[in-house]
């Protein structure tokens, strides 16, 4: 056997022992099966008490694929499916989930099929483009990309397509697998929807990544009063009574609490607004300048002036059976969104001092999601994400933001699990076009950017270097 020289065996050693490199993504060979995978599932109707059909198809793929799964379901309808690539266990595994549902439709109100994964003007059109079954097919594309490239994992990748996101009332989909099957799902992190990229002038100006939200903690006002002929005024009127609580609590602005998500993201949406913006911006984080920045805030930012404080919303009235009769009951149903840590024991009894009527009672509706914490923004998943984002669109400004809505990362972030929002990138004027709307669409540009976006992350955070 030849021998090699001193020089060119230490090279030889050195590249035996140099790390694996992280399998580049050829985006132009896989974008017609991604595309294909991705209007397949569109064309699947599932919306809720349909979620089985999503699995059925994930399976088949999976399977055909080597990659075995597991199917968990409390509903035979409503199945989850879990897969897993296994790696060495150096580190715990991550998890990548979505939900299979979608709203229900109104087809009459669509311009195209629905169910048609149409693809016009640059756009995919129809029901689940945007929720969310680009995550879906991003996640699946994903897990098949990593199986085929033989990397070696330093961690478990589970794949989570769940139900019931959208409709759960008895607990089918992210309840049900983190109560009964959460050994199938534990991670150290997890990312899903509930993160989005801003395109503006062709070209992604902010990727906010989702690391918070809002506990919904709804209730029903009850105001109790005699009941009375309607030819009648009377000044204890259950629905004076109700109404005059209402105009209190609309009236009240509850205290802003800001956290590490809210503060990092006025910081940084200070540094690329306009001049009057961001003095705004700043001045919310300054003591003694709060008070105006946060009045122009409710009037003119309502969406901003929402995540930096406890909300209270009237969302429905029921009172009174006859035009001539002054009922003895009326009710309203507020939804009411907490920030994380707020103590909803003591904002319920604030509210009562607020509406200052025994008359008027505040009923708890049962909860329907945990309590969970902020995120931490020093992981190393956040900063996995933060690098990706910027590699992938330069310039930009990475965002973590906190959804005044709620999603199922609650439920793991309640379990320990960091969770993070992702999401593609969408134009200013798309607005119109988004989830649950009669004209949901995504550019499909947009879409296979979004998966360089997650293969980048993911790859990174699993492949053993």
């Amino acid at each position: 056997m030849k021998k090699l020289p001193f020089a060119g065996l230490i090279a030889a050693l050195c590249a035996s022992m140099a790390p694996a490199q992280i399998p580049a993504l050829d985006l132009q060979s896989v974008r017609p099966e991604f595309l294909g995978v991705y209007r397949s599932l569109v064309q699947i109707d599932s919306t809720a008490g349909h979620e089985t059909r999503v699995v059925d198809y994930l399976r088949r793929i999976l399977e055909g694929e080597g990659i075995p799964t597991q199917t968990f379901a409390l509903d035979p309808d409503r199945a989850n499916l879990v897969a897993r690539l296994t790696g060495n266990g150096t580190r715990r595994p991550l998890l990548i989930l979505a939900h299979t549902d979608v709203v229900l439709v109104q087809p009459e109100k669509w311009p195209l099929d629905p169910f048609g994964a149409i693809m016009k003007d640059g756009y995919v059109w129809g029901r689940g483009t945007r929720d969310d079954k680009d995550k879906l097919a991003t996640n699946l594309m994903v897990m098949l990309l990593l199986k085929r490239s033989g990397a070696q994992l330093d961690r478990d990748v589970i794949f989570l397509a769940e139900s019931g996101e959208e409709a759960d009332p008895k607990g089918v989909g992210i309840n049900f697998m983190v109560e009964h099957h959460f050994d199938a799902i534990d991670a150290e992190f997890a990312i899903t929807e509930g993160g989005s990229a801003r395109l503006a002038g062709g070209a992604v100006k902010t990727v906010s990544i989702g690391t918070a939200e809002k506990l919904p903690a709804r209730v029903r006002l009850v105001a109790t009063g005699p009941a009375g002929h309607g030819s009648v005024p009377r000044l204890d009127n259950p629905l004076l009574r109700l109404s005059a609580a209402i105009s209190r609590l609309g009236a009240w602005q509850p205290p802003m609490r800001l956290n590490d998500t809210t503060r990092t993201y006025l910081e940084k949406l200070a540094t690329i607004s306009p001049p009057a913006q961001a003095a705004r911006y700043r001045d919310l984080l300054l003591p003694a300048r709060t008070a105006a920045a946060q009045r122009y805030l409710r009037e003119h930012e309502p969406g901003l002036d929402s995540m930096l404080r406890t909300s209270i919303v009237p969302t429905m009235l029921k009172a009174g059976v006859a035009a001539n009769v002054i009922p003895s009951e009326a009710e309203a149903t507020l939804d009411i969104r907490a920030v994380p840590g707020e103590d909803i024991a003591k904002f319920y009894a604030a509210m009562t001092q607020i509406i200052a009527d025994p008359a008027v009672k505040i009923v708890p509706l049962p909860a329907t999601r945990p309590a969970s914490p902020a995120s931490p923004l020093n992981t190393e998943m956040y900063r996995t994400l933060e690098t990706a984002a910027r590699r992938l669109y330069p310039g930009v400004t990475v965002l973590p933001s906190m959804s005044t809505g709620a999603s199922d990362m609650a439920q793991l972030r309640a379990k320990g699990i960091p969770s993070y929002g992702i999401g593609p990138s969408v134009a200013d004027e798309e607005s119109n076009y988004g989830a649950h709307s009669d004209v949901e669409r995504l550019a499909e540009s947009s879409l296979y950017q979004f998966l360089e976006f997650t293969w980048s992350v993911v790859s990174e955070t699993v492949v053993h270097k």
